[in-house]
């Protein structure tokens, strides 16, 4: 069996959903110690004044180190509020906005505690919207040296290649403006290509 190994992510890229059709099964790391400034908590999407990071706020673990699994989330900043302001700015002129507005609204009223809690429940929505099937685990323990490491690759800071995603171009609402911004937030697929983004997401492997 062809196992994965991936990051949590909030709304995560394109790249990482390619993953889950080209592989068995899916290993979420939830053992590692955290790292900052990733796709762990923070999505990319195509705004009109360009790409706008959304950062999911944390409240900073008492110790150096600490494991993924354990970092909460902060109420800090109204940012529940103001994450979802920006999504529908973005894309409330996007094809399918509006076919699936009611199933991510409710993620910006309710409070989660564990942030691995809301990248889960946030990635099942996807996954179904999409209609894929996934078999998608946590890690119990930290494996260093495992085949098919995509852990530190998903990433916006990664200078590691992956040879195993081409990003397939498609409609953006804001192409004629910026050129195709490859890569974004799954979400940015979903509201431009509704029941076409599985095979952007094929066509991307």
């Amino acid at each position: 069996m062809n196992i994965a190994y991936v990051p949590t992510a909030y709304l995560g890229p394109v790249q990482l959903y390619t993953k889950f059709l080209a592989y068995d099964a899916i290993r979420v790391e939830a053992e590692e110690n955290y790292v900052k400034q990733t796709y762990r908590n923070r999505c990319v999407i195509a705004a009109a004044n360009g790409p706008q990071a959304l950062t999911v706020p944390i409240v900073k673990p008492d110790t150096l180190k600490c494991p993924t699994r354990d970092i909460r989330i902060s109420d800090h900043g109204n940012w529940r509020h103001l994450h979802w302001n920006a999504l529908v700015s973005a894309y409330h002129m996007s094809p399918f906005f509006e076919y699936y507005e009611e199933d991510f609204a409710p993620f910006y009223e309710k409070r989660y505690d564990f942030l691995m809690d809301f990248n889960e429940a946030l990635c099942e929505t996807v996954c179904r919207l999409i209609d894929i099937q996934p078999q998608i685990e946590r890690t119990s323990v930290y494996e260093s040296d495992v085949s098919h490491d995509f852990r530190e690759v998903i990433s916006p800071k990664s200078r590691t290649e992956d040879p195993e995603f081409r990003p397939a171009s498609y409609y953006q609402v804001f192409r004629d403006k910026w050129g195709f911004l490859p890569n974004l937030s799954i979400v940015d697929l979903l509201f431009n290509m509704g029941p076409e983004s599985v095979l952007m997401l094929k066509a991307s492997i």
